[in-house]
């Protein structure tokens, strides 16, 4: 692994996609402990896309149109349920004054469905890993495993961190009702968007 691998996995996951958002929402409603429950979810929420990916899964459901159709409007489904859920002020997103306790095996849930529910990423991991494994390899798989493991401490590293800064917000934003009006309806609205992107995707 060099460091353009590196350089280049950084610069994708800081790029805000439901993980980040998620992340962001958990932070703010809960703190920080159940923010990082919540980066650790999405991180988990990879492995299953890394796996289809390494072991040619990802190929399939590339070349079948039925099974990526089913796994994407699940996906979309979900992303709408979030949004909802943002609106009624319920579950893990919920932004009030009153630190909810919502337990912790539901917020990693929902992160790991946000991710596993996104038949893209698997598509992802099948053309991003195979770039950066030497032509001179013995084995590709290994170097291929190496790199996804490293791509997800990454993943879970910046995600900490965005929900660290959520975290240190909370205080500023419960004290402004109408910030919170905002944020509310800025997650639930994005939520919606990314719904609405994946569920107009051609592939």
């Amino acid at each position: 692994m060099g460091i353009e691998f590196f350089l280049t996995s950084i610069v994708i996951i800081l790029l805000p996609g439901t993980g980040v958002l998620y992340t962001l929402a958990v932070g703010l409603g809960q703190g920080l402990k159940p923010s990082v429950v919540a980066a650790f979810g999405c991180t988990l929420g990879i492995v299953p896309h890394v796996l289809a990916s390494i072991v040619g899964l990802a190929a399939i459901l590339h070349a079948s149109a039925v099974a990526f159709q089913v796994v994407k409007f699940l996906g979309v489904a979900y992303l709408f349920y979030m949004a909802w859920s943002v609106l009624r002020e319920k579950g893990p997103l919920e932004v009030s004054e009153r630190r909810s306790q919502t337990p912790f095996g539901q917020i990693v849930v929902s992160g790991i469905l946000l991710n596993v529910l996104n038949p893209k990423l698997s598509l992802f991991f099948l053309a991003f890993l195979p770039q950066f494994v030497p032509a001179t390899s013995q084995n590709p798989t290994v170097a291929m495993l190496g790199m996804a493991f490293a791509f997800m401490i990454l993943t879970f590293i910046v995600f900490v961190g965005y929900g660290a800064c959520a975290s240190v917000a909370r205080d500023y934003v419960i004290s402004r009702p109408s910030v919170m009006v905002w944020l509310r309806r800025t997650f639930a609205g994005t939520f919606g968007l990314l719904g609405a992107r994946l569920a107009f995707s051609d592939n």
